[in-house]
């Protein structure tokens, strides 16, 4: 199954990064609703056999956990709880993206601290599906790129982290789709959280600091570098990347210079 799930949650609760810029105060997410969340689902079918399949591996758990071992048939890492790591746990699925695939086991990205971790689970603990959508982020270009294959689809200018809250490099994933309550507000009309983390806050508006890709009731940051770590579009085009493009939850993010 190819899931995307869009909670229409009080982003009061979503904790992403400094998605906010210098003038907003640092609790401050949406504009104060206290909007129950709200999911829509909706899911088409990938091919059941994902192993001769192009593109990337997406794993989801079938449960609200997911317990890690540190190598195939390695010691117990850790366990990823859903109510850890998403802003709606019980209303979307939790994935992560497969980075190497072995024998009845596969190597996950993990959306855990420190960015970049990554853990083995047995192949029957997930469900497989793929997804041959990458996005890719070049910070030294402020532009995000989605692909299908080979094929360039979409292209947008970004703003980005401030320097001295850098938006982090490397591989990432999309972990959730989040519609919030006010399509004018700081996040515009969409928000995805991603598994990476600001590498310089702690926290964020209580709870951690996510990085997320959004949109903005500034459009004058586009194309500058003005947040505390997130990816901001012009809400027309985060409103395409949902609407039109429609990235799967697992979705690869490589974030480069």
């Amino acid at each position: 199954m190819r899931v995307r799930v869009l909670a229409a949650a009080s982003l009061g609760a979503l904790v992403m990064a400094g998605c906010t810029g210098t003038s907003e105060p640092a609790g401050t997410a949406t504009g104060g609703s206290s909007t129950s969340p709200q999911p829509a689902i909706s899911a088409s079918d990938l091919p059941s056999e994902p192993a001769e399949v192009e593109g990337s591996l997406i794993a989801q758990a079938s449960g609200q956990s997911l317990t890690v071992f540190t190598a195939p048939d390695g010691a117990e890492q850790q366990t990823v709880e859903a109510a850890d790591v998403l802003t709606v746990p019980d209303q979307t699925p939790l994935v992560f993206l497969v980075k190497e695939r072995q024998a009845g086991w596969v190597e996950l990205y993990l959306p855990v601290r420190p960015n970049g971790t990554t853990g083995w689970v047995p192949e029957s603990d997930v469900t497989l599906t793929s997804t041959t959508l990458q996005v890719e982020v070049v910070l030294s270009d402020f532009t995000l790129t989605v692909t299908d294959g080979d094929d360039v689809i979409f292209e947008s200018s970004i703003g980005l982290g401030r320097d001295e809250m850098p938006t982090p490099g490397g591989v990432y994933f999309i972990r959730e789709l989040l519609q919030p309550p006010d399509p004018d507000g700081l996040y515009g009309p969409y928000a995805y959280g991603l598994s990476g983390y600001s590498p310089v806050l702690d926290s964020f508006a209580g709870g951690d600091a996510v990085i997320g890709i959004h949109g903005t009731d500034d459009p004058t940051s586009i194309g500058r570098a003005v947040s505390h770590g997130c990816i901001r579009l012009p809400n027309d085009a985060i409103t395409a990347l949902v609407t039109t493009v429609g990235l799967p939850l697992g979705t690869p993010v490589t974030i480069s210079e």
